[in-house]
């Protein structure tokens, strides 16, 4: 039994296909990138994983079980997670107060662990809007990762981070996933990133997908090259 599978997802918006048949499936500790080229359906298909999209067709299955039509706080409570393009920490806020609200609302029992692969300790009672803007996405990846959920949804983790600060969050992604047996799937435009980071790697195209496989063979196939990798591969 697959620990989260998403088959044959698609999604319409009447004669618009944003998706058409996506597959894939995620295991514990296993890194899942998702790449392509702007407009290929990638954040489409993360809330259509998430719930907050609902499918034309196909089924997303959670632990075998159809969770298709479960909303967005049941998939949450249940070891469903995931992160927004834009930071959701709240500006008033401290980092500790925010990571202790989320942590005493999901049953965290090791918060320290966290804290420490992500490097916030030392910011932990500033306000989060004087905090560097690198700094609240961690923050934001440390919430998601909070209540051990047993998958965690990525939505451009890196968004707005330079390539160092990119290449380190996604290697704090890849610790905290195999350290907590999390299974993940990683939306980035950082595509060096993911080819460095990620266990399996999947290319979405015009909502399809291109191909799936690892990092490697993924980066040499010929349709991949074609469609968005060019010369960069």
């Amino acid at each position: 039994m697959k620990l989260f599978e998403a088959k044959d997802v698609t999604v319409r918006y009447g004669a618009v296909r944003a998706l058409e048949e996506v597959a894939i499936e995620i295991e514990p500790g296993v890194v899942h990138g998702v790449i392509g080229p702007n407009g290929a359906g990638k954040s489409t298909f993360i809330d259509a994983l998430s719930g907050r999209r609902k499918l034309t067709h196909g089924k997303v299955l959670y632990r075998g079980d159809d969770i298709s039509t479960r909303p967005v706080v049941w998939r949450r409570r249940h070891g469903i997670s995931r992160s927004f393009q834009k930071t959701s920490v709240f500006p008033s806020m401290t980092v500790r107060e925010q990571l202790d609200m989320v942590a005493w609302r999901n049953d965290e029992d090791n918060l320290d662990e966290i804290v420490e692969v992500l490097g916030l300790g030392s910011i932990l009672d500033m306000v989060c809007s004087e905090i560097a803007y690198g700094t609240q996405r961690s923050v934001d990846l440390a919430m998601a990762l909070i209540g051990r959920p047993s998958v965690v949804l990525l939505d451009e983790p890196c968004a707005g981070l330079v390539a160092a600060e990119s290449i380190q969050t996604l290697n704090h992604i890849r610790h905290l996933c195999k350290i907590r047996d999390v299974g993940a799937i990683v939306v980035d435009h950082n595509v060096e990133g993911i080819f460095g980071t990620c266990d399996v790697v999947t290319v979405l195209n015009l909502g399809q997908v291109l191909t799936t496989g690892d990092p490697v063979s993924v980066r040499k196939n010929p349709d991949v090259v074609r469609a968005y990798l060019g010369s960069a591969a």
